[in-house]
């Protein structure tokens, strides 16, 4: 008997633009809930890496194989009852409901922040394929949430630690896993 969708462990999507925190805090939350975790940017194909690191936004036909992968990663994670979380830009509703795909419960952790804050983080990030002067392009495409869509929006002026505190409030108590003995 497999269990019911409200006692699955949850698939959580940490989304937003470059520079917010995204690995950060989808590393810590999936610790927190005892998840697998997974980094949207290991699924790119080697040409999108290169695409970026040249600088040259990805576009949409880019990203369908990449996206594809992250919801074949989703989908086996409902499958095998562990759920999971993904640090994953997810700009677009269209992106998202690729992610929902194989996982229609996926809920998302939107990252939001001011863009002078995330330019900054940016300058002072190293080794990483990700240029900050792709940072414009990023903001054009961000679709934030709709209503309609599962999910929350988190300012990055709080800690990792304190983003990680609110998420897990404001997502509620879908992730009856045990967590340093305790239900979470």
């Amino acid at each position: 008997m497999g269990l019911s969708v409200e006692n699955q462990p949850p698939t959580l999507v940490v989304m937003g633009v470059s520079g917010v925190g995204k690995t950060t805090v989808a590393r810590l939350l999936a610790e927190r809930l005892g998840l697998p975790y997974a980094e949207a940017d290991d699924f790119h194909p080697p040409a999108n890496i290169a695409k970026m690191a040249a600088g040259i936004p990805l576009d949409d036909q880019d990203r369908q194989p990449w996206l594809h992968a992250l919801a074949d990663w989703l989908g086996g994670r409902v499958a095998a009852g562990t759920g999971g979380v993904v640090a994953c830009s997810a700009l677009k509703r269209g992106y998202r409901d690729i992610l929902r795909g194989q996982a229609p419960a996926t809920r998302f952790l939107h990252l939001t922040g001011d863009q002078t804050l995330i330019r900054a983080r940016l300058a002072e990030r190293s080794g990483h394929f990700m240029p900050a002067s792709l940072l414009d392009s990023q903001y054009a495409t961000l679709e934030p949430l709709r209503p309609d869509e599962s999910g929350v929006e988190l300012d990055v002026t709080h800690t990792p630690s304190e983003l990680v505190d609110l998420a897990c409030k404001l997502l509620g108590p879908h992730h009856p896993r045990p967590v340093n003995g305790d239900l979470a």
